[in-house]
This record gives C-alpha cells, structure tokens and sequence, in this order.
C-alpha cells in the first residue's frame, strides 16, 4: 500500500511519514500542492493525507482537482483524509464537499488517524475486486494474503507488492527502475540489485509451494512478468 503526505509542518510530516512506515506502508512526503499534484499524475496511490493550508496549491483545490477528473484517470477515487487546524463545522464542510473522504482537526490523535487509514483502505479494497488471481495463485490486498493451489505463502510485505505488482500487469514486461519507482518511496534509494534480490527470493518461496519455477519470468534486458497461462 502506497500513501501520499502532503503536509508543509515539517515535523508533523516527519511524524506522519515514519509512523506509516513503521506499519508496513510505503510513502511519498512533499509539502506543497504543486508537488502534490505532480506526484498524483506521476505515481498510483491507495491513500492521500491531506493537509489544507498548503504553499502554492491548498488542500481543497487539490482535492477538487483531483475529483474532477474522470473516474478512469489516474489517483481520481483515491481516497483522502485532509488534516487541518481549522475546527469550526463550515470548514468541515467545504473539506468534504471538496471530496475529501474524512478529515480531522490538528492536533489529532495518532492512534485514531492510523485506525481511519485501515478503515479508508479496507474501503477502496472491497470497492475494487478484492482477489488478484493468475493461474492457481491468489492473492488477496485486502488482508495481504497469498496462496498457490490453497497453500499459503508467506511474503514480506515488499514481496506481497512485488508479485501483486506482477499480476495486475501481467504479461507486460516491468523493468527494475520501473519496479523501484512503483514499489519503493522517493525518500529511498534501492539498486536494481535489491529488485533482483527480491524476485531471487519470491521465486524461492514459490517454488517451496510446488508453482513453476518460470510463473515469474525474466525477459532479459528488459525486467520481468508473468508466465503466460495455457
């Protein structure tokens, strides 16, 4: 699960960003809305934390941006918690009919933002079809579960990402910068080695559940995909 902090308190972003990362997430961290923006066109993300008073692009007309764009586009559904300073039920108001889909007022609780995060993403992932399936391997996002002819194999949170990455692309080839770019924060600096390294050890794990030891592909010069199913 990928997440975006758009927030310009630098220590309130620091806060945001390494309490995220403690759960298993990855993130994106910039601090005014032009950036934002830039991001949101460049990158797909499960969930935007917004704040409101932002440089250069403010939180309402950022969400309202992104909202206004077609369905299909990229990062429109996303869902979005806008944090702000501002209390009264008018602010409130103008932030959801923006499109936020939560907001909460600073200072805010740690512990309630991250069970809101869990409730937003558990939302997008039952809006969505919530199995990934390639053959005889499923994996669900949903609770991060993964399963070859019903047996369970048991992935580190960047491998689940990994091999969720490679079905919903399928028979496209991904390349390592594009894995890294899709897969790591900008805040990281991954070598394709580390790409490498991870498919060495997501086939191991494949393999120890009896899936054939090509399902994962490596198309050389180019980067990797999934076996094609007869």
């Amino acid at each position: 699960m990928r997440i975006l902090v758009v927030e310009d308190d630098v220590q309130i972003a620091t806060m945001l960003t390494e309490a995220f990362i403690g759960r298993q997430y990855e993130v994106d961290m910039v601090q005014d809305g032009e950036v934002a923006w830039h991001w949101l066109n460049s990158l797909d993300y499960d969930l935007v934390v917004l704040d409101l008073t932002l440089p250069k692009v403010d939180g309402i007309k950022l969400c309202q941006q992104l909202r206004a764009r077609g369905a299909a586009a990229r990062n429109a559904t996303v869902p979005v918690i806008m944090l702000t300073a501002r209390d009264t039920i008018a602010d409130k108001v103008l932030g959801l009919d923006a499109g936020a889909d939560d907001y909460m007022v600073k200072p805010f609780d740690l512990d309630e933002l991250m069970a809101r995060t869990r409730a937003l993403l558990r939302r997008g992932c039952a809006s969505a079809n919530p199995t990934l399936a390639w053959g005889d391997l499923r994996l669900n996002p949903s609770t991060c579960e993964a399963t070859y002819q019903e047996k369970a194999l048991n992935l580190t949170p960047k491998e689940f990402a990994l091999l969720e990455l490679l079905i919903a692309n399928g028979r496209r080839v991904m390349s390592r910068p594009i894995i890294i770019e899709k897969l790591w924060s900008q805040d990281e600096s991954p070598t394709e080695e580390a790409v490498k390294t991870h498919i060495r050890t997501l086939r191991q794990k494949l393999r120890c559940v009896e899936a054939p030891d090509d399902l994962i592909e490596t198309v050389h010069g180019m980067g990797y995909r999934m076996k094609q199913i007869v």
